[in-house]
């Protein structure tokens, strides 16, 4: 991710890509049952060299949100090439064959526009929000880098630099970035969701430009990316735009995506990270879980159901009885992210208040564990959860961002428009006995990771 001008919006979208998503960005599903409701009502269509265009149509304001989204991230990269992704993210502002280096955002910038780009483990994604007299600028420039990319040592090396100093500044001075890489790195063993987004130090001070456009001729093609377009915009327009930038791209010959699997996790995993930087310490607990790609019959659904019901705000069962009731905890909640193209995990977290002791709020958020374990939850939970959920749909199309964002993580990870115009009436059909039955799957004791953030003596 490069560091936008506007500094809170950075810190928004740090917050939403590190610490999960509202209900709103797990909306992506994989089999609809051929339901009739429309979440966003987007127009598809797929272009001769094989890239997928998704319209959806918002008149709300005379404005426009351009993406492009490629099926690859870091857990596609090479081994000891840890950051490769995220990377070439960086380096695709460096320039093309007609463009100097920055002079894109500088157009962006001089139109009124605003853009961003982020890497994940799945995909990647470059957007431009503009006013919409202005799409045919951003598709024109977005297209030229797909296919013309100009990087050489004079533009890489500089901004290898500057990764490093990101990684210093998010990760390395920052105790929860460091402890977040190692649950990930406890949690998987062997598949590359172990290895952090933005990669090793030491690996990624040795990549090369070299390196850099190798991956850029392997992945970066029209068949392997999604464009999607929202605001006031017509699609046969968007159509046209989109046939006379994109469409002369030649197709790429990408390999398919090939992941290890993770082996079976047979004994409870433990991290503690101490820190004269952690003023008050805190704790999760996390649990290996399918993703919507993985699940089993119902189970995603139930599981974000689970979510709502423990996590989902101050009247969640989890803050309800620790904080409120019981009055040991600041936080307590739980988060279930759906959104991947392999594993994903159910999480728990609290925090004592305050001069607090974290061992009771362990304790306690263990207790409701077995007690979810033993009882289960109940029908009018469910009910309830649901409701909210459903709801919350309704204002799905309020931001612009969010149909672009919802839609390009579902199709880079195995989703559907589809499914995700299905998504009200799949949550509506989940029941108690399904929530009971994927919670008892996914919470099991010997494929779990409890992690520790405490302060630690500077003396």
């Amino acid at each position: 991710m490069r560091i936008p001008r506007d500094t809170k919006a950075f810190l928004s979208l740090c917050r939403l890509l590190a610490f999960g998503l509202p209900v709103l960005l797990s909306i992506a599903v994989l089999r609809p049952d051929g339901a009739e409701a429309k979440v966003f009502d987007p127009v598809s269509f797929t272009l001769d060299n094989g890239l997928q265009v998704v319209v959806v149509v918002n008149r709300r304001a005379p404005i426009v949100y351009h993406s492009v989204w490629y099926r690859v991230g870091a857990a596609d990269e090479a081994a000891g090439e840890s950051g490769l992704a995220h990377f070439l993210e960086h380096l695709m502002f460096k320039g093309t064959e007609s463009l100097a280096p920055g002079e894109f955002s500088e157009i962006i910038a001089a139109n009124g526009g605003r853009e961003n780009a982020f890497t994940s483990w799945d995909y990647t994604a470059y957007f431009q929000t503009v006013a919409a007299d202005r799409l045919e600028t951003m598709m024109k420039h977005e297209a030229d880098r797909m296919a013309n990319l100009v990087l050489s040592d004079a533009v890489v090396d500089p901004e290898r630099d500057v990764v490093r100093e990101e990684r210093r500044s998010r990760i390395d001075n920052e105790p929860r970035g460091q402890l977040g890489e190692l649950i990930r790195a406890t949690q998987f063993l062997n598949h590359p969701y172990r290895i952090p987004i933005i990669g090793w130090d030491h690996e990624i001070e040795e990549l090369s430009t070299e390196a850099a456009l190798r991956f850029y001729k392997r992945w970066y093609a029209p068949n392997n990316a999604i464009l999607i377009v929202a605001g006031d915009v017509d699609p046969e327009e968007v159509r046209s735009l989109a046939e006379t930038y994109y469409g002369p791209i030649a197709a790429g010959d990408f390999p398919p995506r090939e992941r290890v699997a993770e082996p079976p996790q047979n004994a409870a995993r433990e991290v503690i990270l101490r820190s004269p930087r952690v003023r008050e310490a805190s704790l999760s607990i996390s649990y290996l879980a399918p993703s919507y790609r993985q699940a089993e019959e119902d189970d995603a659904y139930a599981l974000q159901v689970l979510s709502e019901i423990l996590g989902g705000g101050a009247t969640s069962r989890l803050y309800s009885r620790l904080v409120v009731d019981q009055g040991i905890a600041a936080s307590a909640g739980a988060s279930y992210r759906p959104m991947a193209y392999d594993y994903t995990t159910f999480d728990f977290y609290g925090a004592p208040r305050p001069g607090g002791d974290v061992e009771a709020v362990e304790d306690a958020l263990r207790k409701q564990i077995a007690l979810l374990l033993e009882e289960g939850v109940s029908a009018e939970e469910v009910e309830a959860a649901k409701k909210r959920m459903v709801a919350s749909a309704v204002f799905a199309r309020d931001n612009l961002s969010t149909a672009p964002r919802i839609i390009g993580m579902a199709l880079t990870t195995g989703g559907s428009l589809e499914a995700i115009e299905a998504w009200p009436e799949r949550i509506g059909t989940v029941t108690a006995e399904e929530v009971n039955a994927a919670l008892k799957k996914v919470l099991r004791e010997e494929q779990s990771v409890t992690a520790y953030l405490l302060p630690k003596p500077t003396t």
